[in-house]
């Protein structure tokens, strides 16, 4: 072995050249166990990539407006199904959509990440449009609604995110508890 060799030339015990040898061997076979994943599922590390590249896709296709999303909420990814459908409804209810979701993602890199709580109001005056169209992304994502009164879509009820907040606590309720607006009257006393 060619470690058995330098560690005899340099006085160091045979245990050492054993413990190299094995050592080199167990990262050779990590190192193989891991590009062989990577070839087995006939994928390049090119996926790794945008996930850390601070730019988003261009133009106003679905991963454009997921990475849009990300950052005008916070978080980290979403459901693909919810995601997609999402997309669809805001584009249908929106013909410059796309653009918008482009234009948004470009005055977002130039910003540097304006949070999202402040983006509406920094573009109400500069351009109404977009700001108009974070409001609809925003309010698709957290209410699960999409469009304006009398052709207002439901996309999402479970899953919108208004129910993050306090699913820890409370339950999603799935029917009405009483008539409509019965919160709004006060309770009897007991």
């Amino acid at each position: 072995m060619h470690y058995h060799g330098v560690a005899h030339a340099v006085g160091l015990p045979q245990s050492f050249s054993i413990s190299a040898s094995r050592r080199t061997w167990l990262l050779g076979s990590c190192a193989s166990a891991v590009a062989l994943a990577f070839a087995g599922a006939n994928r390049s590390l090119s996926w790794i990539a945008p996930a850390f590249a601070d730019t988003p896709p261009a133009g106003g296709g679905l991963d454009a407006f997921l990475a849009l999303s990300q950052r005008l909420t916070g978080r980290s990814g979403f459901d693909a199904v919810l995601g997609q459908r999402v997309y669809d409804a805001l584009s249908r209810s929106d013909n410059q959509f796309k653009q918008n979701v482009a234009a948004l993602n470009t005055w977002l890199q130039a910003h540097g990440g304006v949070p999202s709580d402040t983006v509406t109001q920094a573009l109400q005056d500069e351009q109404p449009a977009l700001a108009k169209a974070v409001g609809a992304i925003m309010r698709a994502w957290y209410l699960g609604l999409v469009g304006d009164a009398p052709h207002v879509e439901v996309i999402a009820y479970e899953k919108a995110l208004m129910f993050d907040p306090v699913k820890d606590v409370l339950t999603i309720p799935s029917y009405c508890r009483d008539v409509p607006f019965y919160w709004t009257k006060k309770p009897m006393s007991a």
